[in-house]
């Protein structure tokens, strides 16, 4: 329980010192879009980058990592259907609202409280590595094709992802993990001093962005926000719970890390991702706020009942 609340906490008040840099305007104004361009292009890159180079990539392949990958495709196809078919939302709406229900805080908030509560981080790393490597993107081909420049060739848009510094940091380290090799310090070392700033700068960004911002659910993406959070912190954990109980037979421990994984809250990422594109962002600043609230007492409920 000390590991939920101790994580929880540690980002709270990362985002309140954010919330203070944007009440006295110490950055300046537009503060928040220039953390976040330099969380998307540079920081969020490179954490990606050591995070992914150094992973075991056969635990890609265990069953606990089989239940998160099914539970987050599940949610993301879920709020394309009720979003986009029966609501007729945004295409760019959709895909960030998409991210927001089913994108978890596997980093930052999702290393501490595994640590806790199933005494390893491990089980975060299939997690990241499906995350990076197939939802974002996915999510960055659409928006880019979404939000490129029109008459655009068709060779020009199936490149833009590639040109994506995430992507590109993603697949870089994706090749250095199969090449079972390690980088020489020198190299890596530079990469890891700015992956540092990456959660700090995410974090702060965010909290500047809620300079005066509306309370959350009263603004126009109301619908768009109860469904991604629903789905994130509630649908979520109880469809992990039948995969990997019921249908898988799971029980104890190897039961309790894909619903903890499954209940926790959206990501910053999302928020940056969003800011980046320009597309949604009130929606995905306040599915991270509410979603962060909400998890905290889902998870020590279902760490009590299960563990």
């Amino acid at each position: 329980m000390t590991g939920v609340l101790s994580g929880v906490a540690l980002v709270a008040v990362v985002i309140g010192v954010g919330y203070l840099l944007g009440r006295t305007g110490v950055l300046g104004a537009g503060a928040d879009a220039v953390l976040a361009r330099l969380a998307f292009f540079v920081a969020t890159p490179a954490l990606l980058f050591t995070t992914l180079a150094g992973a075991d990539l056969s635990v890609v392949f265990s069953t606990s990592a089989l239940v998160s990958v099914v539970v987050a495709a599940v949610l993301a196809a879920t709020y394309v259907l009720v979003a986009r078919v029966f609501w007729r939302r945004p295409a760019t709406e959709v895909t960030v609202g998409a991210l927001s229900a089913s994108y978890v805080n596997a980093g930052n908030l999702g290393i501490p409280i595994l640590v806790f509560t199933v005494g390893s981080a491990a089980p975060v790393a299939p997690v990241l590595l499906y995350q990076l490597l197939v939802m974002a993107p996915v999510a960055f081909t659409v928006l880019d094709v979404l939000t490129g420049r029109r008459g655009a060739s068709r060779l020009a848009t199936v490149l833009l992802p590639l040109r994506n510094p995430v992507v590109v940091a993603s697949m870089a380290a994706f090749a250095v993990a199969l090449a079972g090799r390690e980088l020489p310090a020198i190299v890596l070392a530079p990469i890891e001093m700015i992956a540092a700033v990456a959660v700090p700068v995410m974090l702060l960004a965010f909290g500047i962005s809620l300079r005066g911002a509306p309370v959350p659910g009263r603004g126009e993406v109301t619908g768009a926000l109860w469904l991604a959070v629903a789905l994130k912190v509630l649908a979520g954990p109880a469809l992990a719970y039948v995969l990997a109980h019921l249908v898988l037979g799971l029980e104890g421990r190897a039961l309790l890390t894909p619903m903890v994984i499954a209940a926790l809250p959206t990501a910053q990422n999302v928020f940056v991702y969003a800011m980046r594109y320009g597309r949604s962002t009130a929606l995905a600043r306040e599915s991270v706020l509410v979603s962060t609230l909400a998890s905290v007492p889902v998870i020590v409920v279902i760490a009590w009942l299960i563990g």
